[in-house]
């Protein structure tokens, strides 16, 4: 599984490009998430596609948790918070942590904590996140895969997670867990849209979408998922890196 990013970057370089070429020919089905993309508080145009998720499949109780919000001004909640969701915001390192629980809203608790797959239920737990949390946003700069496979008594209905698009469709790939692992500024982060589909599926989920920059994968609960086209088809959705100059999707913290 982790020989796929083994290939030279020259090698890896002419397999974006082809999939690039691949997505500006293929058509885009009426209705597609990317269609919906807007940026209100997101890094790319998140916002959009999860307001366009909900819509579709209704609110719920209205309620999120996300991983990794660094000091909150930038993340996929935020917007909802404003727009009167509430939730929890989890963050590993205590000054950007600080920040953020001085300029949340008042429907969102922050809790700072680093996340590790031993200690991430109970860390929910202890937070108050229902185990059928609307929203769960995973963005954590490495263990991303491992902790959402720990979360085995979590149903969240839709799961946004960042996915490492410098490994293409076809190659099934996640980053060995390392429970004190921090981002080394390489491209050996996370797991391919592959694996994450696989891990998806072992749960009852359906990938839906990928933000057009290929950093975020949009998963919704099968159940719901009969409004979204081509659900679960890794080829169709995944979204080649097209980064913008921030070092693999990851803006400075």
């Amino acid at each position: 599984m982790n020989e796929a990013l083994e290939l030279s970057p020259a090698l890896r370089t002419v397999k974006a490009l082809s999939w690039l070429v691949r997505e500006r020919l293929r058509p885009r089905p009426a209705g597609s998430l990317l269609d919906f993309e807007a940026k209100r508080h997101s890094q790319n145009g998140e916002d959009g596609v999860i307001a366009e998720i909900f819509r579709r499949i209704g609110p719920g109780a209205r309620t999120f948790v996300e991983f990794g919000v660094g000091d909150g001004r930038e993340c996929n909640t935020r917007a909802l918070a404003l727009d009167g969701w509430s939730g929890v915001w989890l963050e590993g390192d205590a000054e950007p942590a600080a920040r953020a629980r001085a300029g949340c809203p008042g429907n969102v608790t922050v809790s700072q904590a680093f996340l590790t797959a031993e200690n991430v239920g109970g860390a929910l737990e202890s937070a108050g996140v229902s185990r059928n949390v609307d929203l769960m946003s995973i963005d954590v700069d490495g263990n991303d895969y491992h902790l959402w496979r720990a979360l085995e008594g979590f149903a969240p209905r839709v799961v946004v997670i960042e996915y490492n698009a410098s490994v293409e469709p076809g190659r099934s790939w996640v980053m060995p867990y390392d429970p004190q692992y921090r981002w080394d500024l390489t491209n050996r982060f996370g797991a391919s849209l592959e694996a994450l589909c696989e891990l998806a599926t072992s749960r009852g989920y359906q990938l839906v979408a990928c933000d057009s920059r290929g950093v975020n994968a949009f998963f919704v609960n099968g159940r719901e998922a009969r409004p979204f086209a081509h659900p679960g088809d890794v080829r169709f959705h995944y979204m080649s890196p097209k980064y913008c100059g921030l070092a693999f999707g990851h803006p400075s913290r």
